[in-house]
C-alpha cells in the first residue's frame, strides 16, 4: 500500500508507550506517509516508560490540522500528561470535527474524552478507562479495534496490527 503524500501526526509526551508510538510510526513510514511527532511543547525530546526517547519535529501549538490527514494518540500515561496541554486536546479536537482520522490506542482514550469528542460513539480502549470513556459519553465495547465514522480505537499493543490496518484502510479510502 503506498500513501505517499498523505501526513500523520502522532502525539507524544512523558511515559508514552514505545510499541504503541513507534509500531505506528514505522509501519505509517514503510507505507509512504510523511510522519510528524508532535509534542506538548514542554520538551523537545520525551521518554517513553521504559526510557526510550522520541524527539518531537513541532509542538501542539504550531500545528494546524488542516495540513493533516490523520492524527494518533498513543498510550502509557502519556495522555494524562497531554491532556494538561489546551493546545494539544484542541488540536485532537479540530482534527476530530474537521473530519480527520483521530485514532487512539489503550489509554489515549483520555484525550478523546478531554476532547469532548466521545458523545454517541462506540470505542474501545485498555479495559481500566472504561468508565472514564462511558462518563464522556461513549459506548464502550471489548474488542480489538472500532471504526466508528473517521474514531478509531484499540485496547493495548495486541491489537497494533487490526489498529494499524484500520488506520491505513481509512488513509487509502
Amino acid at each position: 500500500m503506498e500513501l505517499k503524500g498523505k501526513k500523520v501526526i502522532i502525539l507524544v509526551e512523558q511515559m508514552y508507550n514505545e510499541f504503541e508510538f513507534w509500531y505506528p510510526y514505522y509501519r505509517l513510514k514503510e507505507a509512504g506517509v510523511d510522519v510528524v511527532a508532535v509534542g506538548s511543547g514542554s520538551a523537545s525530546e520525551y521518554t517513553s516508560k521504559s526510557g526510550l526517547p522520541c524527539k518531537v519535529d513541532l509542538a501542539a501549538n504550531q500545528v494546524s490540522g488542516n495540513d493533516y490527514d490523520a492524527l494518533i494518540i498513543p498510550g502509557g500515561y502519556a495522555p494524562d500528561h497531554m491532556r494538561r496541554h489546551p493546545a494539544m486536546v484542541k488540536l485532537v479536537k479540530d482534527m476530530f470535527e474537521a473530519g480527520k482520522i483521530v485514532a487512539a490506542i489503550c489509554h489515549a482514550g483520555w484525550m478523546l474524552a478531554s476532547a469532548d469528542i466521545l458523545k454517541g460513539r462506540t470505542v474501545t480502549s485498555f479495559f481500566a478507562i472504561k468508565d472514564d470513556l462511558l462518563h464522556a459519553g461513549a459506548k464502550w465495547v471489548d474488542q480489538e479495534v472500532v471504526a466508528d465514522g473517521n474514531l478509531i480505537t484499540s485496547r493495548k499493543p495486541d491489537d497494533l496490527p487490526a489498529f494499524m490496518k484500520a488506520i491505513l484502510a481509512a488513509l487509502s479510502s
